[in-house]
């Protein structure tokens, strides 16, 4: 079905798709001139609406949302109804959402969810984009004293640098601090060639959810991949603690969103010197959301008073109308800092 598509259509059909299965709340939807078509209409319902399409669905309540949104374009769409039609099988799909007892929006929003993130940037296997899926609760910005129950735009940003970058990750093992869902962590493992990864947070029920992550990534059994609750500021070694992480080398330590807020900068600081106390030749990638100007500048100060060199890596974000997979904002600036010892 998808074999008949031009390569325009194909396009603006993985584009939606990929959207879709992120769960973007604002989708692409494609233009009315390949909406009317029903090849391309079945191949919208072949990909994410038919029974075995989507391994780990969207909510439902997601799902009817778009099924409406789209019946209403496709019908919007067409010139001739006597040669043109909405799809039994998406009206099918949509009856059914229609009629069963769906959540609130605003039930649905608390609720945990599976998000399947398209890493674009990455060699595709067959005709497939590289995917990470995971189970986070995307519309909550901290629940029970964590924002880290969803995957941040900071991450994603920090993702397609090293995806495109991979002989920074590639044979290396990983510290991953403030690890939230995972996104990062698993993309080192899964497709850039880590040797071992050690995914930390500071909150104990995000560290308890992580394996959840690691097995929808098909990770479950693998001993590159561990999760392990580091709170910033702690001393690493010392007392019962004689050597850390098992005495393993760490090369690299990432970061994504790690630094908004100023309260904690000083103790996230202090865990740097305690790695470079161990591991002097590491290099650190922080990826940092500039939501507040004068709190980024004070956490590079913190870093240079230290004596640590930080330099900006030169790496924009993508305009979204250009982006395929991952999808996230260009509204606020995210910028990557390479820190190492001076």
């Amino acid at each position: 079905m998808e074999d008949s598509l031009s390569p325009a259509a194909k396009r603006q059909l993985d584009r939606f798709c990929r959207q879709f299965l992120q769960a973007q709340l604002d989708l692409d939807y494609p233009s009315a001139e390949n909406l009317r078509q029903n090849n391309f209409q079945q191949a919208i319902y072949n990909n994410l609406f038919a029974e075995i399409a989507v391994q780990h669905a969207t909510p439902a309540r997601h799902q009817f949302r778009v099924l409406k949104g789209l019946i209403r374009r496709i019908e919007a769409s067409i010139q001739d109804w006597d040669e043109e039609a909405i799809s039994d099988d998406l009206m099918s799909s949509f009856s059914i959402l229609f009629a069963s007892n769906l959540p609130s929006e605003a039930a649905s929003a608390q609720q945990k969810a599976y998000v399947t993130y398209s890493i674009a940037s990455l060699p595709r296997s067959s005709d497939s984009v590289p995917t990470i899926t995971l189970l986070e609760a995307r519309n909550l910005v901290a629940a029970s004293g964590t924002t880290g129950l969803r995957t941040w735009e900071a991450a994603l940003h920090l993702g397609n640098y090293l995806s495109s970058n991979p002989n920074l990750v590639e044979g290396k093992s990983v510290l991953e601090l403030g690890a939230g869902t995972g996104y990062v962590s698993v993309l080192c493992v899964k497709y850039l060639g880590a040797t071992h990864i050690l995914a930390t947070d500071g909150s104990d029920d995000v560290v308890a959810d992580l394996p959840t992550n690691f097995y929808l990534n098909a990770l479950q059994d693998s001993s590159v991949i561990e999760a392990r609750e580091l709170k910033w500021g702690q001393v690493l070694m010392g007392g019962e603690q004689p050597e850390w992480n098992g005495g393993r080398k760490v090369d690299l330590v990432l970061g994504a969103d790690v630094t908004y807020d100023a309260r904690t900068n000083i103790a996230l600081v202090a865990t740097f010197g305690d790695l470079f106390e161990i591991f002097p030749d590491i290099q650190m990638i922080i990826a940092a959301t500039i939501r507040n100007v004068k709190t980024f500048e004070a956490f590079v100060t913190i870093c240079r008073t230290n004596k640590y060199r930080v330099e900006e890596i030169d790496w924009e974000i993508p305009k979204p109308e250009l982006q395929e997979g991952p999808f996230y904002s260009d509204a606020v600036p995210i910028r990557l800092l390479r820190i190492t010892k001076s």
